[in-house]
Order: structure tokens, then C-alpha cells, then sequence
């Protein structure tokens, strides 16, 4: 059954930018059949659709989306033994969480990280050193037409901030996870919560880090070089806590976070000789 649809819903209630203007349609789905539904709908009736997670690491147009935007919260979780099989609108966080307080270790990072199971698969997101595919094993995907396919992670590529999902059409629906038993991942979950707690501005709206980290580098450290913390544009800054966020101060608009986004990059070249590339996936209003 096709999950209720809402017409023109605020994009910016869904984002953690705090930013976006309406979808022409939009709908929540709970379950693997509900978000087949939702394709089938969208590919019968020729609508553009974008999977929504917790709304990070995107920014919306302010014209908002001329399609469908499907908001994933297929949300099961079972763990036996070193196994984990999850749904993909599962938070991450969470999964980190949990997974740490029974003794199993790989996901330690991904507490904090404020997105879904399948937005880290598709973004392969990754912290302290460590990549959410690391522990991967198989992935649960529904392509436009809502046909189910099994993939291996042998099947897959991933590399630094991508994945083979990245150029398919169609949703993660469930992943599973080989974890490692390990008495001291709670502890290293909760130094590594902490640590960001204290270096990146939560108590701000943004889409976490704005610019891949180059080889050899990171983009916090060449900005923060380049004398660009508070620089801003329109209600956009570039954090005073963390040089590689872009924070919402004052209502900015997606347009105010792309010229600020523009200027980083052009100061930072400038200033170190190197070429800064964006991390945020920018949704325009009419996808090609």
C-alpha cells in the first residue's frame, strides 16, 4: 500500500541545515514494502525521487524539490553473536551505540555521526580512521521499479566518501554487519563521543563537514590556516568551533551556504594551493 503523500512540505523541517524550500510531494515509509510502493509510484508516474535519511550531509534548494522525497525510517535492528542485521533508517548513532554496549567493536565511530545506516553505506561515512564499509557484508537494495537485489560487498565498490550506490537509482533497504567482540568498544565509544562533543558544533544547524579531506591533509586544518573561521555570507558561517562546518546563524538560504562554500574554496587555493571539494551533496530543485 502507497504510504500517505503530503504536498509541499518544508524541506527545512527535515534537514538538519534548517534549510529548503517545499517538495511537490513527500512521504514517510516504515517498511521494505512501503518503500517499494513509493518507487513504483514514482517511476510509474515519471516523478524524480530523493531517499531521505536524518536530512544531513545535504542541502536542499531553496526552491525546494520538484519530485518525491522519501523519507526512510526502515528501522530493524537484531544482533546474534557478532552479526547485525539492520534497516537502513536505522541512525547510525544509534547503531554505534548499541553495538559498542554489547562488547562488539567496528562501529565505534559512527556515534555521533548524525545520519541513517543507509545514508553511511551510500556515503561510505567515516571517522578515527575507519569507514563504514569496513565491516560490511551484504546490502538489501530496491532499484526504481522496487525489484529487491542482494548485494555482496565483494559486489560493490567502495572508496573515501563513495560507493557503487552512488550511481544506481533506487534505495538501501538493509545491510548486514560482521562486527569483532571487544570489551573496551563502550570506552572507545564513549571517548570518541565525547571528543566531538567538544570540537564540532552541535548546538548549530549544518550538514556536518562541508569538504572532502585531501590527501595528506584536512579541510578543517586548511581552512582554520587560511583565517576563515566566522568568515560568513548572508546567515551562513563557517564555524568558529570546527572550520569545516558550515553553520546555519541567521536563516540562511542554500544560496547563502553555496557562495560561502564558493569563497572557502577560492581563499583556501589561494592561500595553500589547494583545490577543497565538496562533501555536502547539493539536491537542486529539478534533478536531471
Amino acid at each position: 500500500m502507497l504510504p500517505l503523500l503530503q504536498a509541499y512540505k518544508p524541506l527545512k523541517e527535515v534537514s538538519t541545515f534548517g534549510i529548503g524550500g517545499p517538495a511537490r510531494l513527500f512521504t514517510v515509509v516504515s517498511s521494505v514494502e512501503e518503500m517499494q510502493e513509493a518507487l513504483r509510484y514514482s517511476f510509474r508516474e515519471k516523478i524524480p525521487f530523493f531517499i531521505l535519511g536524518k536530512g544531513s550531509n545535504c542541502l536542499f534548494d531553496d526552491k525546494g524539490f520538484d519530485g518525491l522525497v522519501i523519507q526512510n525510517k526502515i528501522s530493524h535492528l537484531e544482533m546474534e553473536g557478532n552479526q547485525v542485521d539492520v534497516g537502513s533508517g536505522y541512525s547510525f548513532s544509534m547503531l554505534g551505540l548499541k553495538t559498542a554496549k554489547n562488547h562488539l567493536g567496528g562501529l565505534e565511530f559512527a556515534s555521533g555521526i548524525p545520519a541513517t545506516v543507509g545514508g553511511s553505506i551510500y556515503m561510505n561515512a567515516g571517522a578515527n580512521g575507519k569507514e563504514t564499509a569496513d565491516h560490511l557484508e551484504e546490502v538489501l537494495f530496491a532499484n526504481e521499479e522496487g525489484e529487491i537485489v542482494s548485494y555482496l560487498k565483494k559486489d560493490l565498490i567502495f572508496t573515501y566518501r563513495h560507493s557503487s550506490f552512488q550511481n544506481m537509482k533506487g534505495a538501501i533497504l538493509s545491510a548486514k554487519f560482521s562486527l569483532t567482540p571487544s570489551p573496551t568498544a563502550r570506552d572507545k565509544q564513549f571517548t570518541i563521543i565525547e571528543y566531538r562533543k567538544k570540537t564540532q558544533p552541535y548546538q548549530d544547524p549544518s550538514a556536518g563537514c562541508v569538504f572532502r579531506n585531501p590527501e595528506g591533509a584536512t579541510a578543517g586544518a586548511l581552512i582554520e590556516k587560511s583565517g576563515l573561521k566566522g568568515f560568513s555570507v548572508g546567515g551562513a558561517q563557517v564555524s568558529t568551533m570546527h572550520a569545516n562546518f558550515i553553520v546555519n546563524k541567521e536563516n540562511a538560504s542554500a544560496r547563502d551556504v553555496l557562495h560561502l562554500a564558493q569563497e572557502v574554496e577560492r581563499l583556501v587555493k589561494d592561500a595553500t594551493g589547494v583545490k577543497l571539494e565538496m562533501e555536502i551533496r547539493c539536491i537542486p530543485y529539478q534533478s536531471s
